[in-house]
């Protein structure tokens, strides 16, 4: 007994000394350039007159407004389409998958520009059905993840008593869901609330939120008590977010029992198949947008036309970009490709030390969690800034780096790919690890032989996925990406403030390629994870 507590002290103790490194990767690469922009707002005043005025609450009434209208609209589309996904076995449900999976992992800015081939002057509706449509996935999949899991028989009991089919839903299902609801309508409203390049092509200067106001002030303001305030407050909302969706993590992790998908998968009968169809219906206005969109990217004045596409050989009209729209696609597949590189390493070794740490019970782990997911919901703007006020005390001048890009947008992906890891690795049957061990393997060859082996589909899945979030990756690269090394995002931002038809045709091709190249990686990813891991 002694021996076996004396193991699990030492067990505890190297988890938690291997967690100091992903948080230390925090620390330089996110909390240090935060902190930096924030001190410098605090250091020139101000900083209460901006929080305490009127223009910054209505800064955030329409922040969270909007955002909670988003999430409401997600978690009702989302629903029937998590029924489909986790209770009827259907032809077609492959592409049900993929086709909601494509508009969470599009460029904020194509779907931005999307949108408005719909709404060309914007609104308020179309930015709540524009973050809505981002985050359908997120509901589907984390509801989805557990309801294929939930024991059919108390239903089917509550049925046979004779409850009706909504009250069945509403006494036994809906209280059963309700962890899984709560996490992923905290994930959705962290992501809505601080959506950057949806408000900012659907918005204009009518409708800003806490994130865009934070780029105006920093960038075309330079009032930096202003930005410093306005992110204080964002900061506080996201931590109180995180929280609520860490505390609804646990419970849908404790609610999920061990009954697998294809006990409980059947055709639909009577009216589940209102339910089918209100599903299919949703599946196909989500992809209404994206149909827009390459409908627009191949018209013109005079018809239909390829010049869009054609153009992209080219700087735009009268030379608006400092590269070629090729010459920058070339440069965000690499950019990507690092930033991913980046992620994996950082991001899987992170969902091994929370695995780890759970194993053992540190209560590092909550903390290690809530911090891995924390850049999410701050302000790229900020982040970017700060990196170049503060990199350049590392050797070499960080800020000149062809890294810099790549580890702003690793930040973001890191946090997603932790979120598909995870869950697969916590499902590892630890006898099969102890075995190992016992046989006199070392950790490293447990987890090569082990450990890979079961999780090396999710991890190819994770690296597709953080690749094409990378690659349409928008805030942060706005801000750092140097005018001769742009991103396609960029310059698609780029060409649609500039007049003229030929660089409007040029985004919105460039637009389609990137909207092809996501599809691809989605139909990939599809075919790599496994069936209901991870949360996205």
């Amino acid at each position: 007994m002694a021996q076996a507590r004396a193991g699990l002290i030492t067990a505890r103790s190297g988890w938690s000394a291997a967690a100091l490194l992903p948080l230390a990767f925090l620390a330089l690469f996110f909390a240090w350039p935060v902190l930096a922009i924030v001190t410098l707002g605090l250091r020139e005043g101000g900083v209460l007159d901006a929080v305490f005025s009127g223009e910054t609450w209505e800064l955030v009434g329409f922040t969270l407004g909007q955002a909670l209208a988003s999430t409401v609209v997600a978690v009702v589309a989302g629903l029937p389409v998590a029924f489909v996904l986790a209770r009827c076995r259907l032809r077609g449900l492959g592409f049900v998958r993929a086709a909601v999976m494509v508009p969470f992992v599009l460029p904020t800015v194509v779907v931005g520009l999307a949108f408005r081939t719909f709404w060309p002057d914007g609104g308020v509706l179309p930015i709540v059905l524009a973050n809505a449509f981002f985050n359908v996935a997120v509901v589907a999949r984390t509801v989805g993840g557990l309801w294929a899991h939930t024991d059919r028989r108390a239903e089917d009991a509550a049925r046979a008593l004779g409850a009706s089919r909504p009250r069945a839903f509403l006494s036994v299902v809906l209280p059963a869901l309700a962890p899984a609801i709560g996490s992923a309508a905290a994930v959705v409203f962290l992501f809505c609330a601080t959506s950057f390049g949806v408000v900012l092509v659907l918005g204009g200067s009518r409708y800003r939120t806490l994130e865009t106001e934070i780029y105006l002030r920093t960038v075309e303001l330079f009032d930096l008590s202003g930005a410093a305030a306005l992110s204080l407050l964002q900061f506080a909302a996201v931590l109180a977010v995180l929280v609520l969706g860490a505390l609804a993590r646990r419970r849908r992790e404790t609610a999920l029992s061990l009954r697998g998908r294809e006990e409980l998968a059947r055709r639909p009968s009577g009216g589940e198949w209102y339910v089918v169809a209100v599903a299919f219906g949703v599946v196909v206005a989500l992809l209404t947008p994206v149909v827009g969109l390459v409908t627009r990217s191949l018209s013109t004045r005079d018809g239909w036309s390829f010049a869009g596409y054609a153009a992209l050989a080219s700087r735009g009209d009268r030379g608006t970009l400092a590269v070629t729209g090729i010459d920058a696609a070339l440069n965000s597949v690499r950019t990507a490709f690092d930033a991913t590189l980046v992620a994996l390493v950082v991001g899987v070794f992170s969902a091994v030390v929370l695995v780890g740490l759970r194993r053992s019970g540190s209560r590092i782990s909550e903390v290690l969690d809530t911090a891995l997911m924390l850049p999410l919901g701050v302000s790229a703007v900020t982040v970017g800034f700060g990196y170049l006020v503060t990199m350049d005390a590392l050797p070499g001048d960080f800020r000149t780096s062809p890294m810099l890009v790549p580890l702003a947008q690793a930040l973001v992906v890191t946090p997603l790919i932790v979120r598909m890891v995870l869950p697969v690795l916590r499902a590892v049957d630890e006898r099969l690890r102890q075995a190992a061990a016992t046989l006199g393997a070392s950790p490293w060859r447990v987890w090569r032989e082990v450990d890979l082996p079961l999780v090396g589909r999710s991890l190819a899945a994770a690296a597709g996925f953080g690749y094409v979030v990378a690659l349409g990756e928008f805030g942060a690269t706005s801000f750092l990406a140097r005018p001769d090394a742009p991103t396609l995002p960029v310059v698609i931002a780029r060409l649609m403030s500039r007049p003229g038809e030929l660089n409007s045709q040029m985004a919105y091709a460039a637009c389609a390629l990137l909207m092809v190249v996501t599809v691809g990686c989605v139909l990939l990813i599809e075919r790599l994870r496994v069936p209901s891991s991870g949360e996205f």
